[in-house]
């Protein structure tokens, strides 16, 4: 078991993308999803995994991944899978020596747009980019599986 130490945030600009050094189409699908712990497949390119994840504090989180047949994972989204389905695009880039990942939503959840950073502890130093702006590592609305109930384009101002 792992712990990912992550810390969210919304995207200001659009001046992060001169630096995406790869881009990957995801889908995402949810199984189980509770105020703690949310188990997905996700498929991304011609890979898929298996995803449970737990958290208190939406920072710190237990995390347990395990990639999965292609096939297996098709077969989760057309069997299992009912309606808490997320589309994005993952673009990762490096920034003051730290590896960021910029997710950009589709179809209810588009325009939203979330930057990622993981650290080895949640008070690590890290250089904010500029394009970077407010912290939403614990607010729940911005969790992947609340987005996928309740997406970021059905909410109200």
């Amino acid at each position: 078991m792992a712990v990912e130490i992550e810390r969210k945030f919304l995207v200001r600009d659009d001046s992060w993308r001169e630096q995406i050094e790869r881009s990957i189409p995801m889908r995402q699908g949810y199984l189980h999803r509770d105020d703690r712990t949310a188990i997905r497949v996700r498929i991304f390119g011609d890979q898929a995994h298996l995803n449970i994840k737990a958290s208190d504090d939406g920072i710190h989180r237990h995390e347990f991944e395990y990639p999965i047949p292609l096939a297996d994972a098709q077969a989760l989204f057309e069997q299992v899978v009912r309606g808490d389905v997320l589309e994005k695009v993952r673009h990762e880039l490096h920034f003051g020596g730290h590896r960021w990942e910029i997710d950009e939503f589709l179809g209810d959840n588009a325009p939203l747009v979330v930057a990622e950073i993981e650290l080895a502890s949640a008070d690590q130093p890290f250089e904010r980019p500029p394009w970077l702006g407010e912290e939403v590592s614990s607010d729940p609305r911005y969790y992947n599986a609340n987005l996928a109930a309740h997406p970021f384009g059905r909410w109200a101002d």
